[in-house]
């Protein structure tokens, strides 16, 4: 059974209940001060204490997506990461569709069919091989409904990359914040432009969070998301030329710091919950390795201080209470200058969680919407 399945957190539950009604039964009789009383009292204690940890840690698990299976916890996942000799002109090219789904209410599993891909749309499970970086990565792409109605079969869609924070599954973007749902009910309410969603986790080479840093030696993570993911994706799907990124927490933080630096190529960031300078802690190694330059250039402030301002737009969120990021976003806005265009949304109180990212995703997917190119016809 799975890490994140319903059946895992239920025999959680059912151990932790057993364990609870069980000390309070047996209580009585381990009353004694023999070793073989105190023992048992410790014994139940420390069970039922652990039982109910481990449930409240599996609900947290399934409701924001840390991890997405027993060896993505224990890091030892394997099958992904910094690919150093895959034949990218082998059998299945850079881009390889492994499942496919209908978005449903909530991200449902089952295929879609025709009908329902120009109803609902579809959702495409991936795995794309950069050309140039070498890394491969898995990656859930939505397609609207239009992308499959023959009237618009031969126009090319906006597009944006969808990032979680660290560690995080990009199936959580999926069946927790709802980005494919809230996109197709905001386009056929005209609200926004249909758009193609490449949604998928900034941890390119698990365990390690690279900050979407091209580390020095490998992995080069910024260099896959501003040219490896839209090339591949682009060469895929019908596309519009530039892109928009967004993502929380350090997918947000990944998200501008890419718009920033590649503004050819992204016309639009948005960090919910950002944060504006990589950190350097047991999870991310030495992104640098002693280098000031790629440090300085990694810190989104100093970036706007010392680098000629992009030709992209940006937009931040924050939160008076709640969040801890609110003075570095104002701090933030203040230091950008023309022609970079900024945005923000500042809610009265909320915290770094699901529930407050899921009420600045409708106004964020609008506002990429009004940013990026709306597609043209393409023979």
């Amino acid at each position: 059974m799975g890490l994140t399945s319903q059946e895992v957190l239920t025999l959680a539950v059912l151990l932790a209940v057993v364990l609870f009604v069980g000390t309070v039964l047996l209580w009585p009789r381990l009353a004694h001060r023999s070793w073989r009383s105190v023992t048992g009292r410790v014994a139940l204690l420390l069970g039922t204490q652990l039982a109910v940890f481990v449930a409240v840690g599996l609900a947290l698990n399934q409701s924001f997506g840390f991890y997405a299976t027993w060896a993505d916890l224990f890091g030892q996942e394997q099958g992904q990461g910094v690919v150093t000799d895959h034949d990218v002109a082998g059998s299945g090219g850079p881009v390889q569709v492994v499942a496919t789904q209908d978005p449903g209410a909530n991200g449902g599993s089952r295929p879609a069919d025709g009908f329902r891909r120009q109803q609902d749309g579809q959702i495409q499970k991936v795995d794309i091989v950069g050309r140039t970086t070498r890394i491969t990565t898995p990656a859930y792409v939505y397609l609207p409904p239009e992308y499959f109605q023959p009237r618009y079969a031969h126009r090319t869609f906006p597009a944006s990359v969808v990032l979680t924070g660290y560690p995080g599954t990009a199936e959580s973007l999926v069946r927790g914040l709802h980005y494919p749902q809230t996109a197709r009910r905001l386009a056929a309410a005209g609200r926004m432009r249909p758009m193609i969603l490449v949604m998928l986790r900034p941890t390119v080479a698990p365990p390690r969070d690279t900050e979407c840093v091209d580390v020095p030696g490998g992995p080069r993570a910024e260099t896959f998301f501003a040219r490896d993911l839209p090339a591949e994706l682009g060469a895929r799907y019908r596309t519009a030329k530039k892109w928009g990124i967004v993502g929380d927490s350090t997918g947000g933080y990944c998200a501008l710091k890419v718009a920033m630096h590649h503004p050819d190529v992204y016309g639009a960031g948005a960090g919910l919950s950002a944060y504006y300078k990589a950190p350097l802690d047991p999870t991310t190694g030495d992104l640098f390795h002693g280098e000031a330059r790629l440090e300085n250039h990694a810190d989104l402030k100093w970036y706007l201080n010392h680098r000629p301002p992009p030709a992209t737009s940006l937009l931040v969120t924050t939160s008076r209470q709640g969040e801890h990021n609110y003075p570095a976003t104002l701090d933030f806005i203040r230091n950008v200058k023309s022609p970079t265009r900024v945005s923000s949304i500042v809610l009265d109180s909320g915290g770094h969680n699901f529930n407050t990212w899921r009420r600045e995703i409708p106004a964020t997917l609008q506002w990429l919407s009004q940013r990026l190119d709306s597609g043209q016809s393409r023979s």
